[in-house]
């Protein structure tokens, strides 16, 4: 569930882990974004060297920013832009397909996404929601049939539809069916949502879930909601050497202010989808106007919004 509700307030505490990933990089491309990093493979390579090139994006010197994309066309774009991997939304992908996110209902969807996303020549991770399944043994099978059609990542949440987490010691048997289904190629981005759904949401809280995770084999941990800069810090310190992923924020901090923090992988979420819906509606409405003057851009809509869109289509499949 690649969810955020954008806040008001600001984070302006400084952390520890300052340096590394704090200073810009050079040799941008002209007409590009600013987001490619030294030593990443244009044209990368598939199986264990685009595993390789993905885990190497988590260890630079600036922090990874992963652009969520929700079909072909938006991934393709982003990645004609210059950033060098792409990740998908989940509510993105849900709400395009006219259904609701976060429930278990567009395994298929994901699945399919993946596979066609995988042509790219960039690494692809793919938000599989929490697996679709209580069963490891098939959330590993979908791990494989991902990883078998290209895919180099996955993003496993433990935040359940009913605003519950996961126990913990299940969503370790999840990452590790992953990895042991896809070793070397598969890298796992193991989330869990103590702040996104408010539950426990401290860093003590969180830290002891990211660690069991990594234990169990995740190759990053995301936390979702965390935008407090000494809690990212504190949290990325207690991690080590396992990369932290937050989500962004525009209320909140900036990429190289996250960076200064220890943020390893700045996900947008579903921040782009819903930017892009709300300027395709206001530009019919702009056109739509009497005066031919276009009216004061809308709000970008928050998660909840865009989550009840598909409630416009009725409750009847084939009607």
């Amino acid at each position: 569930m690649s969810r955020y509700e954008d806040g008001t307030d600001t984070a302006t505490d400084h952390g520890t882990r300052a340096g590394t990933r704090a200073g810009t990089r050079e040799g941008t491309h002209g007409g590009k974004c600013g987001a490619t990093h030294e030593g990443t493979h244009e044209e990368a390579p598939g199986g264990d060297a685009r595993f390789e090139a993905f885990r190497a994006l988590h260890h630079g010197e600036r922090p990874l920013l992963l652009p969520n994309a929700w079909d072909h066309a938006s991934a393709a774009a982003l990645h004609r832009r210059g950033f060098p991997a792409i990740g998908t939304t989940s509510l993105g992908v849900a709400a395009a397909a006219g259904l609701p996110d976060g429930t278990g209902d567009t395994r298929e969807e994901t699945l399919a996404l993946g596979r066609g996303l995988a042509r790219l020549p960039v690494p692809v991770s793919v938000d599989i929601e929490d697996g679709f399944s209580d069963d490891p043994a098939e959330v590993g099978a979908l791990g494989a049939e991902l990883a078998r059609a290209g895919v180099t990542g996955v993003n496993i949440e433990d935040g359940r539809a009913d605003g519950v987490l996961t126990d913990p010691g299940l969503h370790r048997a999840k990452i590790a069916a992953l990895k042991e289904a896809a070793p070397g190629r598969l890298f796992v981005n193991a989330r869990t949502d103590t702040h996104w759904l408010g539950t426990d949401a401290t860093v003590t809280a969180a830290l002891r879930r990211c660690t069991a995770y990594a234990e169990a084999g995740a190759d990053c941990v995301f936390v979702p909601g965390l935008v407090d800069g000494a809690e990212i810090a504190a949290l990325a310190d207690g991690l080590g050497p396992t990369p932290l992923n937050v989500l962004y924020s525009p209320a909140h901090l900036s990429r190289d202010e996250l960076a200064e923090r220890g943020a390893a992988r700045i996900s947008l979420g579903s921040l782009l989808f819903r930017a892009a819906l709300q300027r395709a509606v206001d530009l019919a409405c702009s056109i739509a106007e009497p005066s031919g003057h276009p009216a004061a851009p809308s709000p970008v809509p928050g998660y909840g919004e865009v989550q009840g869109l598909h409630g416009e289509f009725g409750h009847s499949a084939g009607v």
